[in-house]
């Protein structure tokens, strides 16, 4: 019976947060604002100052990749938004008594978010080969996992802190002091390794740091480690396979506390 209920929760809510995703067009713009605005500040702006990060490897190509994942976050983050939306306008309170579980409610926000971020990434996708980075559908498959994953980790992530929001205001302020910290310190601009040590630690401690590493590798493959712009830990260079490990179990730990949290609400 619970199974069944988890189930119907997971597929009703997803269902509906993604109709209310491609029915909201001010919502696909203010996902895609932020990303292209670094694209273009930081790409446009610092690929002819900097150059070169290593031979055939421009600053275009190096950062393009942590522009996914800044699309994947900032769209899966906000998910959360729906939970305070819906708890201000008495919708939650309705959903909480229909005969569908809390963790079918979580799970159902959290894979609506990521289709959203899947759709995000699709239209950046898009962009990427005018802007002369390489595309390939080995790296569009590549990237399939490392989405979902990383999504719904992150939309847990908003869920969770959500689920102690009363506002929208209050949620919004929240997602901006999360937000920019986890951008910057995850690789997207610079090489985590060739940074102060006490940034480079706090780098190495976010989670997303990872998810930008194996994008990355995804879209360059080894010539990451060969030229040095991996990220490491002590003498070893961190893998795909490892990156993408680190996040599974960040997206397993932070999904988990959502459920934990939203099922404490009264």
């Amino acid at each position: 019976m619970l199974a069944s209920e988890t189930v119907r929760g997971t597929w009703v809510v997803s269902y509906r947060e993604l109709l209310r995703y491609v029915t909201e067009r001010s919502r696909i713009v203010s996902s895609l604002a932020m990303p292209l605005l670094l694209l273009v500040v930081f790409g446009a702006g610092f690929t002819n100052v900097i150059g070169g990060m290593a031979p055939g490897i421009d600053y275009l190509q190096f950062m393009y990749p942590g522009i996914i994942a800044i699309t994947v976050l900032t769209t899966s983050l906000f998910a959360g938004i729906s939970v305070v939306w819906d708890r201000e306008y008495g919708f939650l309170r309705e959903i909480l008594v229909a005969p569908i579980s809390r963790t079918g409610i979580v799970l159902g926000k959290a894979l609506g978010a990521t289709a959203q971020a899947a759709l995000q990434v699709g239209l950046m996708l898009i962009l990427a080969p005018l802007l002369g980075v390489s595309l390939s559908p080995g790296i569009i498959l590549g990237l399939v996992p490392l989405v979902v994953i990383l999504s719904l980790g992150l939309a847990g992530l908003g869920i969770l802190l959500a689920s102690f929001m009363r506002s929208q205001q209050g949620f919004q302020t929240m997602m901006q002091l999360i937000i920019f910290p986890l951008i910057f310190l995850a690789g997207v601009f610079f090489p985590v390794n060739q940074v102060p040590v006490w940034m480079e630690l706090i780098s190495k401690a976010n989670p997303l740091t990872y998810g930008v590493d194996a994008v990355r590798q995804v879209f360059l493959g080894a010539e990451v480690a060969a030229a040095g712009l991996g990220v490491t830990i002590g003498d070893h260079t961190m893998t795909m396979g490892q990156d993408l490990l680190v996040v599974t179990v960040m997206s397993a730990l932070l999904l988990s506390a959502a459920v934990w949290a939203f099922n404490r609400q009264e």
